[in-house]
């Protein structure tokens, strides 16, 4: 049985974030927009067993994706190019998404996303940089 993901969350924590959208080439003064907006992303999550609905809005932009864990998706990397991607349990409350461009090159990107108490860890990756958030439930 997969941990309950399910809920509206907020972040209490955001850390590389900025240095996340350098190593996706993301120029300074989209990276101050961006930065801005995503301080207060509000995270909604619905889930039916593997199958997962995670919609982040911000004052800027709002992402949804749906998905079933195991099984191949498609979806966008946070500077918004097209990938396919395939999330997969890496132990029994974290999901490990890997993500592979669809056109052209860049830096190899994933997702996670795990449940630890009463906080949800979501770690983006580009190459080596990590950026961590930490949400809580509203």
């Amino acid at each position: 049985m997969p941990p309950n993901f399910a809920g509206t969350w907020k972040m209490k924590s955001s850390e590389n974030f900025d240095e996340l959208l350098k190593a996706l080439g993301v120029n300074a003064m989209l990276r101050k927009v961006a930065g801005a907006a995503a301080a207060k992303p509000h995270v909604e999550i619905r889930q039916d067993g593997e199958q997962f609905y995670i919609k982040t809005s911000t004052t800027v932009r709002t992402t949804e994706i749906n998905f079933r864990v195991g099984e191949e998706f498609d979806e966008e990397t946070v500077d918004g190019r097209k990938c396919k991607s395939l999330a997969t349990w890496e132990t029994e409350n974290k999901m490990y998404c890997k993500q592979t461009l669809v056109d052209g090159d860049g830096p190899v990107t994933y997702w996670s996303r795990e449940l630890r108490g009463d906080e949800l860890i979501l770690i983006f990756g580009a190459d080596d940089v990590v950026c961590t958030r930490i949400y809580v439930r509203e």
